[in-house]
């Protein structure tokens, strides 16, 4: 296959090919041909982590010969892939209708916008309060709350167990953030959410402009890592010119993450242009604002990696400084928190391989 500038591993590489330019995958299908079963399950595993199952082995199904050996191993990995999607999308339907005839108004985040691929766990948004929700999901929905860490405490984050349901519930009360630093620009998320119906089944979900913010605030200012499915994601809303750049700026200046947005926006189209050779324009003004793009990120793992210090640590500051100048004294003080959970997820991960108890 051809080289790309881009520090990526082989595995990321082929995912990264056979999603981004489909028609052109050859090279790509060719290697997952010559794997062994445990090469290829574990190419599996990783498309699972990066949320892309269902868009990289149709790719392979849809190349390689209709009776050959890989075309059935591939359409065997999509449907069972296909069986887990429509058992959590059945459950996800119906954990947002008790949510909202419990009085908790509730979006759908991230979980949907990999389709025709979906998450490993199930990211929801309510403005109602923390009590309501526990009371919904445990009393109607029989879940049970999963431990809290500090970080989630600080979050207004629950995650549920729901009998049935493999998936994960997250929630997320009120706020948004590494530190739920965010209420005001939170809060778009069900002021703005609009309705995407999905193999028959309706969600609300958010404008696009916050699915552009909460890949943001996840990628940019939180796990400083991108899935091959965040540069699909939002590859697509760009390519459909979704976004209104002026509502997403509008947005971002809320939380103090435009930096952030705009770096995040230039990484995508810089990725996409490694393997496509061209990639949407950005406007001007995002162009300015970016920090960094795509050429600070490398692999390690099962992710395309964004380095901490100095870029991360870049938009911490900004983002700090931001809500101090803005008077925000709540935020401000919350984000002070920051590095010394990252301290202590540090000297628990090195002392007992776990962070959990802290993130």
């Amino acid at each position: 296959m051809p080289t790309s500038h881009l520090k990526n591993s082989p595995e990321l590489d082929v995912l990264s090919r056979l999603t981004l330019d489909p028609q052109h995958a050859e090279q790509a299908v060719a290697y997952v041909a010559r794997l062994s079963n445990e090469q290829r399950d574990a190419l599996v595993a990783l498309g699972d982590s990066n949320h892309v199952v269902m868009r990289a082995f149709q790719t392979v199904a849809n190349a390689a010969g209709p009776d050959s050996e890989l075309a059935g191993w591939a359409h065997g990995v999509l449907a069972r892939e296909q069986k887990r999607i429509q058992n959590a999308l059945t459950f996800l339907h119906k954990i947002c209708r008790e949510l909202e005839q419990g009085g908790c108004p509730t979006t759908v985040m991230k979980s949907l916008d990999h389709w025709p691929d979906l998450g490993n766990d199930l990211d929801l948004y309510t403005t109602a309060d923390e009590k309501q929700v526990v009371n919904v999901m445990l009393n109607r929905l029989g879940a049970h709350v999963e431990p809290r860490s500090w970080g989630d405490r600080l979050a207004n984050k629950w995650n549920f167990a729901v009998p049935g349901l493999p998936e994960s519930v997250e929630v997320h009360a009120q706020r948004l953030g590494q530190t739920g630093e965010h209420t005001a620009m939170a809060r778009r998320f069900v002021t703005r959410r609009v309705p995407r119906t999905i193999a028959g089944l309706t969600f609300m979900v958010p404008a696009v402009e916050e699915r552009i913010i909460v890949a943001t605030l996840q990628r940019m200012y939180r796990h400083f890592y991108f899935r091959v499915c965040d540069i699909l994601n939002t590859l697509a809303l760009l390519e459909d010119n979704q976004i209104d750049f002026v509502e997403l700026k509008r947005a971002a200046d809320l939380g103090g993450v435009w930096p952030g947005v705009a770096s995040y926006l230039k990484i995508v189209c810089d990725y996409v242009r490694e393997y496509r050779g061209g990639a949407p324009e950005l406007p001007p003004a995002v162009l300015a604002a970016a920090r960094f793009g795509g050429d600070v990120m490398f692999a390690r793992g099962r992710f395309l990696r964004i380095p901490i210090m100095p870029n991360g640590a870049e938009l911490y500051t900004r983002q700090i400084t931001d809500a101090a100048i803005r008077g925000d004294v709540p935020a401000t003080l919350r984000l002070s928190l920051l590095p010394y959970l990252a301290s202590a997820a540090a000297v628990a991960f090195r002392i007992t391989g776990s962070d959990k108890g802290i993130w």
